[in-house]
Order: structure tokens, then C-alpha cells, then sequence
């Protein structure tokens, strides 16, 4: 059953949204994102509003308020029965109220309940949350502000399938979008490229560190924004410090200083030249109806099951001789090539090969967890590390479940994702590689495909790595207090991102270093950073990393009841 997305009445008639205002401000490799919604009610009676739109899904909500008539509305973080009977109880005594609410099953869809407006109140709603963003195939930083949240499918028998919330489609929005980018990074700024038109990139300072960005006179909110960011010398690792508020208290998280360490491991040379040629590649394929949608809104023709076949006959293509594989495709059921998986050879392949080829988007519903049991039930074949490689357009309602099962499962694989055509759940996508320690790519379009792809495999042939440690080295009187979770997996031109709370001071030194440790292919390796522990007066990086260390906390539930303004 499809869960649908938009804005609604709790008749399940439309509420008109005026216009969408998006500020994008990048900080190195971390985004934060201001929304302003518009809406206005057009009836002649009061309306009870909700809308429902897509966070990625590792983003940390920082803000959330309302302007309604003359009245100012400034959220609450509350547990979620406490906020649900709070809106409820300031709704059934004539009061405004908002209600925010991440998705028990999907951390990537948000739902807003935003009240009781009166016929013709407008109401402007205004979001910020902080989210760090992915590196691309070509070392490019990648932002993505969905058009329209995908449908997602409820697994038949699932808590919340009976819940229908109808969407506009993205071809016929009624309403206008603004956005806006300001970058900073310690390095240059090369380009920015996107799906849509863009106004030329324009520079702020002579050193090309900090630059504006916006899109271009007459665009119609028809397809997902993809925004790709360049910088000079990507793999140069960074560490940027920046000071802790004057307003809070010293020793607390907000109050001291906080630390972004930005990695990227140097593997030498003989170990890259040792790649495994083994391996047991066991690719999972989704045959749902919504994979026969276009790719995206701009080449129509492209569909999303063909790009995942064409990416899928890619990978296959360049398997090393020697080692084993399987496919699997699902939709309500699903279906294997072979009853096992097999040695891939010329026969064996063009099999396989002549079978992808006729897959078309045709087994319903989007049910990925009995799959996925199956391919963990199978004994893995010694001697052949199995590598686990996911296409979907993520359109599941039962994502906190399917990712679950993956981290249990995740000391006997490796998982490798690419989410198929706009929209895809970040959620689902980046979820599945972080609790298989893996790689998450997306696919959007055709003109990046094959670096991706090639990327994926790369990373899937690389020895394992094993023995991962971070060493922080401080002067006397200063310490750390690492506030990411662990390095669970490695890649060469992988990002890792560290977080580290700085507590006290020094007279002796103002210079700290981190040293990552690791073993591959039985040799040590090692990549350490310096970095200053005094932020520089100006160095356009002074806000956002003390929320965004903050991600690994989830389930924010926002509710508020109305303040005057003033």
C-alpha cells in the first residue's frame, strides 16, 4: 500500500502552499538548510493542515517556528505522546498550534500538522536543520532538495498502512521556489554544478573560499535540486575549529569548542596494487512498480528499472574472473538467478547477463526485508569476503527495520547501495552502506553513472580493513571528547568525518594532531592531521558544527503553542 506525501486537510483535500524559500550554507563538508514555507487557506472555513516532506536522513533539526496573523510560534523538543496530546489540547481550545514528527519507520520523512487556519490566514513556517553531505565518484560534495517526496510502500500487515496523504504532482506544483547557496571551505572553490540552471558562481574573496550561489531567473520546481560542490585538492584531509558560544556555559558542548576532522586515508601503493580478486558479489535488484517512473523529470524516456539494469550489467561486466556471484531482484516476492551463487565464468555470465537484460518493473510492491533474509540465510563461501550490492528507488515504508536486520547481519558482508532516480530515500540509501559498511551512491542521471559504479566496485575489491583507531594528541591541559561514533570502514578517497568537544587550555602550545591508525592486508598504516586549537578570527567557518555534532541523536518531535510576538 503507498504511503503518499503532500499537503493536505485531514479531509484529504489540498491547502494551497504559496512559496518555498530554501537557504543553503555550506561549511566545508557540512550543510545547513533554512526552509520557509508559505501557505494561505483559501476556504471559507477554517482548515485543520498537513504536510509531509522529506530531511535527509541523518539531518539534525535545529530550529523550528511559525508566524501565524500576528502570532509567533517557537518549537519545543518533547517526547512524542507529550507533544501529540499538547497540539491536541491547544487545538481544542481555539489556540494555533504546529506539530512536527519524524517517521517511527522512515527517519527521512517528516510530517507537520500545522493547525487550524482560518479562511484566508496565511501562515509562514520556517525549518533549519544541519546535515553533512555525501562525496561523490568525481569528489564532488552532493546536495539534494527533493521536488516531491516518492510514495513509499507499506509492506503488507505493517504499522501505519492504512495511512493515505495524496501528493501533487511535481509537473503541476502551485507554487514558487527561491534558493540560494553561500559556501565557505578552507580550500578553494572550484565549480558548482546542478540538474537545474544556475546564475555563474560567484566569488566573495580573492582566495575563491567563499562564494554564492543561486538558481536561475524562470525555474519551475519540477525536478529535484542536485547541487555538486568542487573543491581544490578534495582529498586533502582538513580539520576546522570553531569556538564554542560566549553566551553558554564553559565545559558544556555548546560553551566549549568544538573540532571537524575531515580524513582521507592515503593507502600506499602496494597495498592498492593487491586488490582482492575474490569474492562472492550478491546483487539485489528492486523490480517494484514505482522503478518503471522516470529517472528523473528532465530525459522522461529513461526509466528508473533501466538505469538499474544498465548499472547493474556494468558491475557484472567487470567482476574479476574467479569469483562467485548471484542476483536477486524482489517487488512483492522475489526471485534469484541461480538457486545459489556460483563461480563467475563465460558461461555462468552470459546467463546472467541475457536475464538482467529482460528485467522490467513488474513485481508490485516493494517488499526488500524477505529478500534480504533469504540472501543472510545462505552460507557464506569461504575464503570469498560476500559483498552485498542494493538498487532500489527506496520507496519502503519499513526502513528502520530492513536497516536493522542489515547491521545485524553486518560481521559477515559488506553492503553497497545506489538509490535509483530523484527522490530516492537518503534514509534508506546512506543507511544501508553506513550498517554494512559500505558505499551509498545515487543515481539520477546518466551522465555519472559509470564513475560511480566503478567507484562501488573499487571500494568492494579493496582488502578489508581491520584494527581502526583514531589517537588524538593534545598539549597538557586540553582534551577531547569524541562525540562521532566509531570508524567502522575505510576506503581509499573515502571521507570520514570526526567530531571532538575541546576542554581547557594551554599556555604551552596552541597546535593539536590526530593520528588514524589501521590495518590492511596485513600492514600498518597510518594518516595523521596538525590543527590549530585557537579558530581564526575570520575564517567564514563559525557556526553549524556544534548542531551537527550533535547527529547522532534522533527522534526529534517538535511541538509548540503560541507566543505573541514581542
Amino acid at each position: 500500500m503507498m504511503n503518499r506525501c503532500g499537503l493536505i486537510t485531514v479531509q484529504k483535500e489540498p491547502v494551497p502552499l504559496k512559496s518555498i524559500e530554501v537557504e543553503l550554507e555550506v561549511r566545508d563538508h557540512v550543510a545547513t538548510v533554512v526552509s520557509t514555507l508559505n501557505y494561505q487557506n483559501k476556504e471559507d472555513k477554517a482548515v485543520e493542515a498537513v504536510f509531509v516532506f522529506p530531511l535527509p536522513g541523518d539531518a539534525a533539526v535545529c530550529h523550528f517556528s511559525a508566524v501565524v496573523g500576528q502570532k509567533e510560534i517557537v518549537a519545543e523538543v518533547k517526547e512524542k505522546q507529550e507533544a501529540r496530546e499538547e497540539y491536541d489540547d491547544a487545538l481544542s481550545s481555539g489556540q494555533q498550534a504546529f506539530l512536527l514528527e519524524e517517521s517511527e519507520q522512515s527517519p527521512d520523512i517528516f510530517s507537520m500538522k500545522v493547525g487550524s487556519l482560518a479562511p484566508g490566514e496565511s501562515a509562514s513556517i520556517r525549518l533549519e536543520y544541519v546535515t553533512e553531505l555525501a562525496v561523490q565518484a568525481d569528489d564532488g560534495l552532493r546536495f539534494c532538495l527533493p521536488a516531491v517526496l516518492n510514495p513509499r510502500y507499506q509492506p503488507q500487515g505493517s504499522e501505519g498502512a492504512s495511512v493515505q496523504v495524496f501528493s501533487v504532482p511535481a509537473s503541476l506544483v502551485p507554487y514558487t521556489l527561491c534558493f540560494c547557496g553561500r559556501l565557505f571551505s578552507p580550500r578553494p572553490i572550484c565549480k558548482v554544478e546542478s540538474s537545474c540552471s544556475l546564475d555563474p558562481l560567484q566569488y566573495l574573496n580573492t582566495d575563491q573560499t567563499q562564494a554564492t550561489v543561486k538558481l536561475a531567473a524562470g525555474h519551475k520546481f519540477d525536478r529535484d535540486v542536485e547541487v555538486v560542490i568542487y573543491y581544490k585538492d578534495a582529498h586533502q584531509p582538513t580539520a576546522v575549529v570553531e569556538a564554542g558560544q560566549t553566551s553558554a556555559k564553559t565545559g558544556s558542548l555548546m560553551g566549549d569548542p568544538v573540532v571537524m576532522v575531515s580524513l582521507y586515508p592515503e593507502f600506499p601503493p602496494s597495498v592498492m596494487s593487491s586488490v582482492d580478486s575474490c569474492g562472492e558479489f550478491v546483487f539485489l535488484m528492486d523490480r517494484s512498480g514505482s522503478m518503471g517512473a522516470p529517472l528523473n523529470n528532465k530525459e522522461r524516456h529513461q526509466t528508473r528499472i533501466s538505469s538499474a539494469r544498465d548499472t547493474l550489467l556494468l558491475l557484472l561486466k567487470s567482476l574479476p574472473m574467479g569469483c562467485y556471484f548471484n542476483i536477486y531482484s524482489f517487488g512483492s516476492s522475489f526471485q534469484h538467478i541461480f538457486p545459489q551463487s556460483v563461480e563467475y565464468s563465460q558461461k555462468t555470465i552470459e546467463e546472467a547477463l541475457k536475464k538482467v537484460e529482460e528485467m522490467e518493473a513488474n513485481l508490485g510492491g516493494t517488499e526488500i526485508l524477505e529478500p534480504l533474509k533469504h540472501i543472510y540465510s545462505q552460507r557464506c563461501i569461504p575464503n570469498q569476503p560476500r559483498q552485498l550490492f542494493v538498487f532500489t528507488d527506496g520507496e519502503v515504508g519499513n526502513t528502520k527495520e530492513v536497516l536493522d536486520l542489515v547491521k545485524k547481519n553486518s560481521g559477515s558482508h559488506r553492503c553497497f547501495s545506489f538509490g535509483i532516480g530523484e527522490g530516492a530515500s537518503s534514509a534508506l540509501i546512506n543507511g544501508l552502506a553506513k550498517e554494512g559498511g559500505g558505499h551509498a551512491q545515487f543515481i539520477t542521471g546518466t551522465d555519472r553513472m559509470q564513475p560511480k559504479v566503478i567507484q562501488s566496485l573499487r571500494f568492494a575489491l579493496q582488502p578489508t580493513v581491520k584494527d581502526i583507531s583514531v589517537i588524538w594528541d593534545l598539549p597538557k591541559g586540553v582534551s577531547v571528547t569524541v562525540l562521532s561514533p566509531p570508524i567502522t570502514s575505510i576506503f581509499q578517497g573515502q571521507r570520514s568525518l570526526i567530531y571532538g568537544q575541546l576542554s581547557g587550555q594551554s599556555s604551552e602550545a596552541a597546535e593539536g594532531s590526530v593520528t588514524l591508525k589501521y590495518i590492511q592486508a596485513g600492514r600498518p598504516s597510518q594518516n595523521q592531521l596538525h590543527f590549530s586549537l585557537k579558530p581564526a578570527e575570520d575564517t567564514g567557518l563559525d557556526a553549524g558544527f556544534h548542531q551537527t555534532a550533535e547527529m547522532p541523536c534522533t527522534g526529534w518531535h517538535l511541538e509548540s503553542i503560541p507566543a505573541d510576538l514581542g
